[in-house]
């Protein structure tokens, strides 16, 4: 146990030395990614397209993203919702005590069109109601009917359940890291998406990268 306490300490002064800001997550982030880069990976064609690090990274969320969608629809079969997107505005209108129907769609990433039409649905199945500001009576908020609270408590558990199956190969310390990992990008995104749908990739990909890491 001693030579390994050595072993640890040292490995922490080499890394304090060449990053004197650094903090014991960063350390700990960066002993992480080492033993990643030791697993051997199967040799591959060099035929073969191969995405870089930041690819590889999307490609493993974008894969999660979907395995998620395809077990949560699963899921909500007989909750009185037919996708998960569904659920997602339901709890935005829950939680954020009757938002105004723009809100509800951007904040679930979705366009104003496909998010009003989903709207539309879940109104016309007695899910929500929407009715008109007090201040401004051309803006029209949403709220859950009873029905619709009841659907949302039903979908909530299976919702649950979902992520627990998923999760479940991973540590609780490591699900708490993933996160610190990766809530950076998420929040980095927030609000962007309908101010720079107007904008082409190139504009977008300046303005971002600008002053920013563009590893």
């Amino acid at each position: 146990m001693l030579n390994k306490t050595v072993e640890l300490v040292k490995l922490w002064g080499d890394y304090e030395a060449q990053n004197p800001d650094c903090t014991i997550d960063d350390f700990f982030r960066h002993q992480a990614s080492l033993a990643v880069k030791e697993k051997k990976q199967g040799a591959v064609p060099d035929w073969q397209l191969h995405p870089d690090i930041n690819g590889r990274l999307m490609i493993s969320i974008r894969r999660i993203g979907k395995y998620h969608m395809v077990y949560s629809n699963k899921a909500l079969e007989g909750t009185g919702l037919d996708q998960i997107e569904e659920f997602g505005i339901l709890v935005t209108i829950f939680n954020q005590v009757n938002p105004i129907k723009s809100e509800a769609i951007y904040n679930n990433v979705m366009e104003l069109s496909s998010g009003t039409n989903m709207l539309n649905r879940l109104k016309k199945r007695g899910l929500i109601n929407e009715y008109a500001d007090q201040e401004d009576k051309r803006v029209k908020r949403l709220k859950l009917t009873s029905k619709g609270e009841e659907t949302l408590g039903r979908a909530k558990v299976r919702v649950l359940q979902v992520a627990k199956l998923m999760a479940n190969v991973l540590t609780d310390e490591d699900k708490q890291l993933c996160l610190q990992l990766l809530n950076p990008i998420g929040d980095r995104f927030v609000g962007l998406f309908q101010k720079q749908k107007n904008k082409t990739f190139d504009e977008i990909f300046k303005e971002m990268m600008t002053g920013g890491n563009s590893n």
